[in-house]
């Protein structure tokens, strides 16, 4: 998390807002649902549709993130019991 805020504090735009313009920029077979209970966050995250990754900020992101890299559950144990049922 540390690495996004500080990539992101670089180019001048929340962690929020880079997560979101990378997820939207890996193509049209990936759509982001972010959440939000305040209207700043969903402001942020329009403005995420404006940011544009240089070529250094995408190998960035690639280090930071590389594929096949996420292991684990989506949520705790407990909460994995309740899922699917």
């Amino acid at each position: 998390v540390e690495q996004v805020q500080a990539l992101a504090a670089d180019k001048g735009v929340t962690a929020g807002q880079l997560a979101l313009a990378w997820v939207l920029a890996q193509g049209d077979y990936l759509i982001p649902i972010p959440g939000t209970k305040q209207r700043k966050y969903l402001e942020e995250n329009v403005a995420a549709l404006d940011v544009r990754l240089s070529s250094s900020e995408w190998a960035a992101l690639a280090a930071i993130f590389p594929a096949g890299a996420v292991s684990g559950l989506r949520y705790g144990e407990e909460s994995m019991k309740h899922l699917n049922r």
